[in-house]
């Protein structure tokens, strides 16, 4: 009886997953509609008010008037405001996208098939997600979170959180300016140990007050605790392995904080933390414990290990004068437990690379 009621729970899980999937299709295939819609009303809406600008007030009136009639028939969702959203959105899109050229086929009537052929190619994120990405005035920061968001399947407040962090900015200024440009085309790319890795890291997410008293192992704690948050963080590809990772040397027992997989780069990522400044022989016991790692514990088949040393403070040129200079694989980075201004973060990498 035990194994009908197994095989029955197996075939009631599957019957779930299916419907599960559907729904979603469903949803997804409603919300690029409505984004494609919102696109079409903001093109006709500028068209419009093109063809009457010689009179001042032709576009508020229109506004106006159109709300009162879409408000009539359909309901909430249609206020002024929201017009003037799908007429920025069309403003903002329409010079790159794809759908301009086709624009001229949808101004008479939205056919399901040109719905069906956009959709594959358009506008596969939320109207929530556009709101967000519309208030980005820099077109290439605006790229880069848009290619980001569909690549990792971000939320809407998972992508507040990484634009609040201010990722885009940390990676453009910690990069060769023959980097910056691909981050707008291709999103971030890790081909390499460095790609991985930022500086500093933003752990707002943890709670801790920027000048309160706390313990590694506290800090640790609170790491494990919103350890999904703290892969958001860390970006894309990384998975969890383990906590306080024993290694043994002769007779001699070391801990390592945080052991993480990189699925992309193909190998292991020890990270250490640390609270208050860097010292040298933290880069030392770090050195040691990637050293461990890729002759006893990495695969033929795996890349080198990456040790990634969090502190609070850390001085450039001990950095510089403790690895050797062809290093690619011991990193030191500072972390924040809030949120920094554009300003300050701008501040923080200027004083980080006038110590090099």
């Amino acid at each position: 009886m035990s194994n009908k009621n197994s095989l029955n729970k197996k075939f009631f899980s599957q019957i779930v997953d299916l419907l599960q999937s559907a729904r979603n299709k469903v949803v997804r295939t409603v919300n690029q509609t409505m984004v494609l819609t919102y696109f079409e009303i903001g093109r006709m809406l500028v068209e419009e008010e093109q063809g009457g600008k010689e009179r001042a007030e032709y576009g508020k009136e229109l506004l106006k008037g159109l709300s009162r009639v879409l408000t009539q028939e359909f309901g909430k969702g249609f206020s002024v405001k929201n017009l003037e959203r799908m007429r920025t959105f069309y403003q903002i899109y329409g010079k790159s996208s794809t759908l301009l050229s086709k624009s001229e086929n949808l101004k008479n009537t939205v056919s399901e098939t040109t719905f069906q052929e956009v959709k594959q190619n358009e506008f596969v994120l939320s109207w929530s997600h556009y709101l967000k990405l519309m208030r980005i005035d820099n077109e290439n920061e605006r790229k880069f979170y848009e290619i980001e968001s569909l690549k990792n399947n971000w939320s809407v407040r998972e992508l507040n959180r990484q634009y609040d962090s201010a990722l885009y900015t940390r990676l453009v200024l910690s990069r060769d300016k023959d980097k910056v440009k691909e981050l707008s085309e291709k999103g971030l790319i890790l081909e390499k140990a460095k790609d991985a890795v930022k500086d500093p890291y933003i752990l707002e997410f943890l709670g801790l007050p920027e000048h309160t008293e706390y313990s590694e192992s506290q800090l640790e704690q609170e790491i494990i605790d919103k350890l999904e948050h703290f892969l958001l963080e860390l970006g894309n590809g990384f998975t969890f392995v383990a906590r306080q990772k024993r290694i043994s040397l002769d007779d001699t027992h070391f801990r390592i904080d945080l052991v993480f997989y990189n699925r992309i780069l193909k190998c292991f990522v020890l990270i250490d933390l640390k609270i208050g400044e860097l010292k040298h022989q933290d880069l030392g016991q770090m050195q040691m414990y990637v050293n461990y790692y890729d002759r006893e514990i990495k695969l033929e088949d795996e890349n080198n290990t990456i040790g990634i040393v969090l502190c609070q403070n850390k001085r450039e040129s001990v950095v510089e004068y403790t690895l050797p200079e062809n290093n690619e694989q011991i990193f030191a980075s500072k972390y924040q437990t809030v949120l920094p201004s554009k300003e300050e973060l701008k501040l923080i990498i200027t004083e980080r690379n006038s110590q090099r």
